[in-house]
């Protein structure tokens, strides 16, 4: 007969996948996830097949990012004002309701479509925050780091095998369709959350809109580590990420001579962030700030790549390794984000997070080619893998960076009042 668990002993946690909120949770994000990415790469199927030319597509998908930029502060206000189910809610039903008139756009002048974009990623940008503002309700704090690992494997799965399905799809379905494929992806993302802890404020009690903006940027000064990991990460993006984008297809076909080692180099990149997500789901690092920026400054190694005369394997080796240093940070920032920030203001707070890291993007993108011009490519590549090393290493010397959390010992100031007290 076995003997019965002592009181004091640990148990071993359900797996996530047992708690119907979160499940639900994990597929809404899923969807929004596949509908996000998939929209770009059925719009370049339309250039291939003729039905959308490509300034058209630069256009769309320019009007697209302008309406995620405009609303991830909004929906950062709106889901800690109001319910945050409510905003996923609204926020798929906005790009839902979009996707059809992308549709009706197709074949004729721009203007269409990039209005309707613009609602879509609007509809992206609105949902981002409430849905991270919505997993720290959902999850207890125990599970939030298996619970955001998770949720990356999904986007990282889709990405993986998406572009092989939907090139299959196209043959059969054609452009449109797809499109509205995308549009059921938003009416699930937004319908299958259910509710969170969070309430709405009374009216009465609500302060103007710029208030609580100004709030929400008062919260995030009170965590250096976040605005120093905000900040390395911004940079990342806008040199890694920016120069590898642009000058990897060069790279492929100058140095290789052959776009395998673009595709490759892609799928290395995807595979290795799939191991990155198995790993963090399973590892706290004792230092988990530290461990996390010294993956994110991984990312120098892909520029660095593309220098060097080595051959394919050396490069797909190091796209895997960014990959997997890519998630060592994702994972436990959301994750510190969701446990530091006054729940509350967690909503704007994450909204902050979205606006500067993708906002810089662009930025990046619209750069590097004019500076391989002027510089040489090799020039630029050098210059961004140093700043990817350095703004990590940086970052990491802020107050809290170690383990991505306030020291409690030291009082903290926002906007120069006093302490605000955690609940």
């Amino acid at each position: 007969m076995p003997s019965p668990t002592p009181p004091n002993a640990t148990r071993p946690r359900p797996a996530l996948l047992r708690h119907p909120r979160f499940v639900r949770l994990w597929c809404a994000t899923t969807a929004s996830g596949m509908a996000t990415w998939a929209m770009p790469f059925i719009l370049g199927l339309a250039v291939l097949d003729g039905t959308l030319t490509a300034v058209h597509l630069g256009l769309v998908l320019a009007a697209r990012t302008a309406g995620f930029l405009v609303a991830v502060p909004v929906g950062g206000l709106l889901a800690d004002r109001h319910s945050r189910r409510a905003v996923v809610l609204w926020s798929g039903l906005l790009a839902a309701a979009a996707t059809p008139v992308m549709v009706a756009g197709l074949g004729t002048p721009p203007a269409l479509m990039a209005a309707a974009a613009l609602v879509v990623g609007a509809g992206q940008g609105a949902c981002r925050p409430a849905f991270q503002a919505l997993t720290a309700e959902v999850v207890e704090p125990d599970d939030r780091q298996r619970a955001n690992a998770a949720i990356t494997l999904s986007v990282r799965v889709t990405t993986l095998l998406a572009p092989g399905v939907t090139a299959l799809l196209s043959t059969v379905l054609g452009t449109a369709p797809l499109l509205m494929v995308t549009a059921l992806f938003w009416l699930a993302a937004g319908l299958l959350p259910g509710p969170g802890s969070h309430t709405a404020a009374p009216r009465a009690s609500r302060a103007p809109f710029h208030t609580e903006f100004l709030e929400g940027l008062a919260e995030a000064r009170r965590h250096p580590w976040f605005l120093a990991g905000l900040g390395a990460l911004t940079v990342v993006i806008a040199a890694g990420y920016s120069s590898t984008s642009v000058l990897l297809p060069l790279a492929s076909r100058d140095h290789y001579g052959t776009e395998a080692v673009l595709a490759g180099a892609l799928t290395a990149y995807t595979g290795g962030a799939l191991l990155g997500a198995v790993i963090v789901a399973r590892w706290t690092p004792r230092h988990q700030g530290w461990t996390a920026l010294a993956g994110l400054a991984l990312y120098g190694l892909a520029p660095l790549s593309l220098i060097l005369p080595v051959g394919p394997i050396v490069v797909f080796a190091a796209y895997a390794v960014v990959g997997v240093g890519v998630e060592l940070f994702n994972v436990p920032w959301f994750t510190a984000a969701q446990r530091e920030v006054e729940p509350g203001k967690l909503a704007r707070v994450s909204s902050l997070d979205f606006l500067f890291s993708y906002g810089f993007a662009p930025v990046g993108l619209a750069l590097i080619a004019p500076a391989a011009q002027a510089f040489g490519p090799e020039a630029v590549l050098v210059a961004c893998a140093l700043l990817c090393f350095a703004a990590p290493g940086l970052a990491a010397l802020a107050p809290g960076a170690r383990g991505f959390a306030v020291d409690r010992a030291a009082p903290t100031r926002a906007f120069g009042r006093t302490p605000i007290s955690r609940p």
